[in-house]
């Protein structure tokens, strides 16, 4: 399944075999100190900029309606961030994942999004809308 919208991640993960639980990692850009007059040129321009984690959640599918419902619950920590990032993981033999399995996990989407790793996640930007990084 193409997923290019939050609905559509909700829907893929409601048709797997096994339960799941999404894992959800707000990130905020920030312009490091370092950067060069065309760096922060570009992040004045709202492109560039180094992604940090700010705060994560998981949940399982029949937690969240619709993307309105996970923006209404990050808003109560009064943080702003620009993307969330989502992955998921699978029950086994039609158990779920328990929120202290998704800790783990978490904690390294968290670190994976610190080092630039980022191709295992599905980013989404405030509208629920799939966007490209890096281009």
């Amino acid at each position: 399944m193409n997923i290019s919208n939050f609905d559509d991640l909700l829907q893929a993960a409601r048709q797997q075999a096994e339960p799941q639980r999404l894992l959800f990692v707000f990130v905020s850009a920030d312009l490091p100190s370092d950067s060069t007059a065309a760096q922060r040129a570009r992040f004045q321009a709202g492109e560039g900029g180094a992604l940090v984690p700010m705060m994560c959640v998981d949940k399982t599918p029949d937690e969240l309606q619709n993307f309105a419902d996970l923006v209404q619950e990050s808003s109560q920590f009064g943080k702003e961030w620009v993307i969330v990032f989502a992955a998921a993981l699978s029950g086994i033999a039609g158990v779920a994942p328990t929120s202290d399995t998704a800790e783990k996990a978490l904690e390294r989407m968290v670190e994976s999004i610190k080092a630039g790793t980022l191709s295992t996640f599905i980013p989404f930007d405030r509208n629920g809308q799939t966007v490209m990084l890096g281009q």
